[in-house]
Parts: structure tokens; C-alpha cells; sequence
């Protein structure tokens, strides 16, 4: 499920410097999200997977990319 901000907040204004955490799900399938992307007042999560496979489309109208997905190979390495 997407999160939404209010109305009120402009897109510079989304917190993307909050790391996401194993509660925020991708909206396409679930799967733990690692990637944020802001559109205007709206905020899409995407897994590594979904993320990569629509990155090329969003990113035209994106105000924000945060890309976190390093932390996979990270946590493969531990």
C-alpha cells in the first residue's frame, strides 16, 4: 500500500533521509521495500526488483530516488 503525505507537504519536504526498515512493503508485490520514489505529494515503495524494473519510467516525473538496495549485498557479505 502506498504511503501518501498530507497535502500540505511540498515534495523537498519528504523525510528521505529515514532509512526504510523491514516494515515498509513494496507496493507492487509486498516484498521488503528498498527504494523510495517521490511524486509530487505521493510516495511509491519498491522493492530492489520493481524498483530497477520501473526506475526508467519514474524517473522522468520523480522528485526524489532513494535507492537503498546496497544493503542486500551488505547483509549477503555479514
Amino acid at each position: 500500500m502506498a504511503q501518501i503525505a498530507p497535502d500540505t507537504t511540498a515534495p523537498d519536504e519528504i523525510d528521505s533521509s529515514h532509512q526504510l526498515t523491514a516494515s515498509d512493503r513494496c507496493d507492487s508485490c509486498g516484498a521488503q521495500a528498498y527504494i523510495r520514489v517521490a511524486i509530487g505529494t505521493s510516495e511509491l515503495l519498491f522493492c530492489a526488483h520493481h524498483g530497477k524494473k520501473y526506475q526508467e519510467k519514474l524517473a522522468t516525473i520523480a522528485s526524489d530516488w532513494h535507492d537503498e538496495s546496497d544493503r542486500l549485498l551488505q547483509n549477503n557479505r555479514a
